[in-house]
């Protein structure tokens, strides 16, 4: 996956740039270190796609040299994933990425994995930024990407719904037995 994201992140320096709120798609393609037991694409590797979808988001819209700049860096928080269809050896598909909302402290993005006019999975995640004086506050990461008066974005519901099963996770864990 490595050479994968190397070859995006090349790429993206010559594609169009676009807006943070936008969407941003990549055509790829399951290879054979992708896939499975069940011969379709492993698990993980939606996971690590993933993660050459959010690059690919802050390379082609230029945020990567700020980050560069400040020292800031990308940490997730968690992640979700849902499967609805296999992706096969060999198919391309598209990921697409998007900056759904925020609140002060977390980014969240949708990641949608489609072929054929189907959605194949979709992953969603929450982020946040460090930098050397610790966690960036999302207002601070806007108006440095160019949005300085950006207002929160309400929560899609299927982002709550996820953002109260976490915090009712965090109350069992911390439940005494």
């Amino acid at each position: 996956m490595l050479f994968r994201l190397l070859a995006v992140l090349v790429a993206a320096l010559f594609r169009p740039r676009v807006g943070l709120l936008d969407e941003c798609v990549i055509a790829l393609r399951v290879w054979p270190n992708d896939i499975d037991s069940n011969l379709h694409m492993n698990n993980s590797r939606y996971l690590l796609a993933m993660d050459v979808g959010r690059w690919e988001l802050v390379a082609r819209t230029g945020f990567w040299r700020e980050l560069l700049r400040r020292r800031w860096f990308p940490v997730v928080g968690s992640a979700t994933l849902r499967f609805r269809r296999p992706l096969d050896p060999f198919q391309r598909y598209r990921l697409v990425t998007r900056l759904v909302a925020w609140d002060e402290k977390w980014c969240f993005l949708e990641q949608r994995f489609e072929r054929g006019g189907h959605v194949h999975a979709v992953g969603r995640v929450k982020a946040l930024f460090r930098g050397p004086e610790g966690q960036v506050p999302s207002a601070a990461l806007l108006a440095a990407a160019g949005y300085p008066d950006a207002p929160a974005r309400q929560l899609p519901e299927a982002i709550r719904l996820w953002q109260e099963a976490e915090a009712a996770e965090r109350q069992t864990a911390r439940a005494p037995e």
